[in-house]
């Protein structure tokens, strides 16, 4: 300490040529705390001003000095700290400020603060509730994709399951003949018997058939698990992990699932361009296409084409659906992403596939453009990056 005013001597007790040279944390030793160390450390470091304000740390020194007609001071401090050079030494400068008077007068204003504090807390609540109730509703489209998807699936599963069943019948029937056939080997009197059974249960027609039944009941079964693993590829809706993926499988997997959808309303044309791993979670861009081709056939009023494209720009790839339906009027080109709003008849959709399908190519750092005639055709086009930049950053 090498100098301090009048004030401060009346408010210690102590006079300047007793503390003289001394250390302020000596002095007093109450102002000994993380705050000054940190004061000093930032004044010296960055050769700039500190300064603290009162709410946050009500005084630095205890100064027991009260105004008249006061009978407790609140003892409330401002505080400055600022470095300085006094004849090639650096020394630091430490002011003051009381501002118990100023606390005192802005009560109002701290009620104020306070109140406005309090509607801030509600509104944030109030913002937690609306995406509480925003997650519920892409939730619901989820599920009522789901239920669309089971429905075609499950069709889609009946036809080749109901071949492969009757086959069987068929089969089991052409059994029970040929057992009797063998069975008769034992039994028979001659070689010309056995013949004329052979000949009875028109064997050589059996064993054409047979072969024919197995076969188309191999494709049934193969066109089955074509089916359950491309449900397999879609699911996982609640998946959250962002890996290294083909587009394409996952643009073939989910036609499969949307094949009943698809197969009466339109031709499906595929011009895919080549295409590198894209980092994404699978799941969600195959619920993004799912939403996009079951729109474009719900475009499509008799029969016409939908159009799967892709393609690769720089560090960006981009996937495309496109149909030849009768478009979107410009008017309302602006309000398709929003929530609940749909052109569809009641019960034809909910207004959430294109709401949906915007967040989670929001949440992939992409973005969708669509270009629309009235009467031509609607084409949609998702820019995904080839790597997530989070990803790409904690690579590095």
């Amino acid at each position: 300490m090498r100098y301090w005013n009048t004030f401060i001597s009346q408010c210690s007790g102590k006079s300047l040529q007793q503390v003289h040279l001394q250390f302020l944390t000596s002095i007093f030793p109450e102002a000994d705390t993380p705050r000054l160390k940190q004061m000093v450390e930032q004044a010296r470091d960055q050769g700039e001003q500190v300064y603290t304000y009162w709410r946050d740390d009500p005084y630095l020194i205890q100064l027991p000095y009260s105004p008249e007609g006061q009978a407790t001071p609140l003892r409330l401090q401002n505080t400055l700290l600022f470095p300085f050079d006094c004849a090639g030494e650096r020394c630091f400068g430490l002011l003051l400020y009381d501002t118990t008077e100023f606390a005192r007068a802005n009560d109002p204003l701290a009620t104020a603060l306070n109140a406005l504090s309090s509607k801030q807390l509600e509104q944030e609540q109030l913002l937690h509730t609306l995406e509480k109730a925003n997650a519920q509703l892409l939730q619901s489209e989820k599920l009522a994709a789901i239920g669309q998807l089971a429905a075609g699936v499950a069709h889609e599963i009946n036809n080749p399951i109901g071949y492969v069943f009757s086959n069987l019948k068929t089969l089991s029937g052409y059994v029970s003949d040929l057992l009797c056939i063998v069975d008769a080997v034992d039994g028979v009197g001659s070689l010309e018997e056995l013949q004329q059974l052979k000949r009875s249960l028109e064997y050589d027609y059996i064993r054409t058939d047979v072969e024919a039944l197995i076969h188309e009941s191999e494709d049934g079964i193969e066109r089955v698990k074509k089916i359950i693993t491309a449900l397999k590829d879609f699911s996982q809706i609640e998946e959250d992990e962002f890996r290294a993926t083909d587009l394409h499988k996952g643009f073939d997997s989910t036609l499969n699932l949307v094949n009943n959808e698809l197969k009466y309303k339109a031709e499906v044309v595929r011009e895919y361009g080549e295409l590198p791993l894209v980092e994404c979670i699978p799941s969600q861009v195959n619920q993004v296409v799912m939403n996009l081709m079951i729109n474009a056939a719900h475009a499509i009023e008799s029969f016409g084409r939908i159009t799967l494209r892709s393609g690769h720009q720089g560090d960006w790839v981009w996937l495309e659906v496109e149909d030849n339906g009768k478009g979107i009027e410009p008017a309302i080109l602006n309000r398709i992403y929003e929530p609940f709003f749909t052109t569809k008849p009641v019960g034809k959709g909910t207004g959430l596939g294109l709401a949906l399908s915007y967040n989670i190519v929001q949440k992939h750092n992409g973005r969708i453009e669509v270009v629309s005639r009235p009467g031509e055709g609607t084409r949609f086009r998702v820019w995904l990056p080839e790597r997530q930049p989070l990803l790409a950053g904690s690579t590095t």
